[in-house]
């Protein structure tokens, strides 16, 4: 089988993702700013979610979030998928329980493929309250 590396669709930080009796997902809680009166917050649950399509062949996504001093890894999980045909799609959620975040800042994720960065965008915590 060719090897065609497949584009990724999209990715969303989430307070949850919900399979449907459908088969549907939902995403619930869209994350796009972290508020935090104080630290260390404890995400109970956080979940990346990710759709790749347009590729065919065996794939490794790594997903990680980074503290603002870009070395310390908070969160990490891979998970590898197949895509069959060029027609077909992969979706993927990883869930991080327990995670910890100690400081303010903007911290990063990012998104892999086969070790190669495909995407990474900033999740700002910021202080609330008094």
């Amino acid at each position: 089988m060719e090897i065609i590396i497949p584009d990724l669709q999209g990715c969303v930080m989430c307070e949850d993702v919900r399979q449907e009796i459908n088969g549907m997902q939902t995403i619930v809680g869209v994350v796009n700013v972290v508020p935090a009166p104080k630290l260390p917050l404890t995400f109970f649950k956080i979940c990346i979610w990710t759709r790749w399509c347009s590729g065919q062949g065996r794939f490794e996504q790594r997903s990680r979030i980074m503290a603002p001093d870009e070395e310390q890894i908070i969160g990490e999980a891979q998970v590898n998928f197949q895509l069959t045909e060029i027609e077909s799609h992969a979706t993927n959620v990883h869930c991080f329980g327990g995670l910890q975040i100690h400081h303010y800042g903007v911290h990063h994720v990012e998104i892999s493929l086969n070790s190669e960065l495909r995407l990474r965008f900033p999740l700002s915590v910021v202080k609330v309250g008094a």
